[in-house]
């Protein structure tokens, strides 16, 4: 069975690596489901990891609805990392009615070309999840990242299986939930691959009586944080 973790840095790959993960599926921003990593943590992850990885493409926390100009950093952002030869990319696009925006995901896989991509847990929450899968594999997406959606893959168990079954070529990678625990069920059930991060955390300092960086209010799921064309205006035109 594939053991893919998904790695938020440089440490948390080696430790991978060394644990014995079959693969990687780096990002950043774990706390609001992954973001694109940094071009530094790409290269050092190149020269340090062995085992493949694969990268996320995801510009921004929230929905999986992107702005014209949002697509064209996921485009680059693919050309960069199969520039520097990574084995596969992880990304995915919805429509504003939670269908798969069959049209902007396969021009994502036509950038991947012959390299490995994976739809991610965009698909759960996706309307009709059987019809999205014949449309994935229609695309020729490798694999989908799934928690059955539910809120950890042991509760969407039933839909995994349906998946699995059927699935003609896509890999239903089962992520969620995922720990030494619970692993053996998705095993016996015939799953070939499973996605986890596997983190703790680990105390750096204490800053409880500092001002706090954590903006709650950037990570509200259904909108956007945005710089305003009208605020900033609003401000340069009180300057002069």
């Amino acid at each position: 069975m594939l053991v893919e973790v998904c790695a938020n840095s440089l440490e948390s790959a080696l430790n991978a690596q060394e644990a014995g993960a079959g693969r990687i599926e780096l990002c950043s921003a774990l706390g609001i489901g992954g973001l694109t990593p940094s071009a530094g943590l790409l290269q050092k992850i190149k020269s340090k990891i062995h085992i493949p990885v694969h990268v996320l493409i995801r510009p921004r926390g929230g929905d999986f609805t992107y702005s014209d100009l949002e697509f064209e950093v996921m485009l680059s952002d693919i050309e960069h990392c199969l520039a520097m030869g990574f084995d596969g990319i992880v990304s995915g696009v919805l429509h504003k009615d939670f269908t798969l925006d069959k049209g902007r995901t396969a021009i994502l896989k036509k950038y991947v070309g012959s390299k490995s991509f994976t739809f991610h847990r965009a698909f759960d929450w996706i309307t009709d999840p059987m019809k999205s899968l014949e449309e994935l594999e229609e695309i020729g997406v490798d694999t989908i990242l799934t928690s059955g959606q539910q809120q950890n893959a042991l509760l969407g168990l039933p839909l995994l299986k349906e998946l699995k079954e059927k699935s003609k070529r896509t890999t239903i990678l089962v992520g969620g939930g995922v720990n030494a625990l619970n692993v053996s069920q998705f095993k016996n059930a015939g799953f070939s691959a499973v996605h986890l991060s596997g983190t703790i955390k680990e105390k750096t300092m204490d800053v409880a009586q500092k001002v706090s960086m954590n903006a709650i209010s950037h990570l509200e799921e259904g909108s956007v944080a945005l710089t305003s064309k009208k605020n900033i205006q609003a401000l340069v035109a009180r300057l002069k």
